[in-house]
């Protein structure tokens, strides 16, 4: 087995199928000493770049009034799960005039209903 194989085989095979503008719950594992617990971040996905087990997604929320973005490898281990809340329709790739947008100006149309995708980290393990 080649080492770019073997490094690829830890890598989460079924992920949720999410695209830009789409309102999500990623729940990401943060280690504190020798303590591990789960904490969520909820937001609308405003980017995705890069390919294969390179590509990362950026996530924008308003906390207190305070634009929060956080970029999260989408093949992390730390990426413990994704939820899909909300399908967002939007005609962009890359949202970033959001972060000019305030208040109701920042709301994203949703898409008619699908059903809803979640990930987990034992749907991602290898089967």
């Amino acid at each position: 087995m080649s080492l770019l194989g073997a490094v690829e085989e830890g890598f989460k095979k079924n992920v949720a199928g999410f695209d830009i503008g789409d309102t999500v719950r990623v729940s990401v594992k943060v280690v504190e000493g020798d303590k591990e617990r789960i904490q969520p971040f909820e937001g609308v996905v405003i980017a995705r770049r890069g390919g294969g087990t390179r590509e990362t997604f950026m996530v924008r929320k308003v906390s207190f009034g305070i634009g929060v973005e956080r970029i999260f490898p989408l093949h992390a281990p730390v990426v413990d799960k994704i939820e899909v809340l909300k399908r967002g329709r939007v005609r962009r790739a890359k949202l970033y005039y959001l972060r000019s947008k305030k208040g109701k100006a920042a709301r994203i149309k949703e898409r008619e209903r699908e059903p809803v995708w979640t990930t987990t980290s034992t749907d991602m393990t290898n089967r």
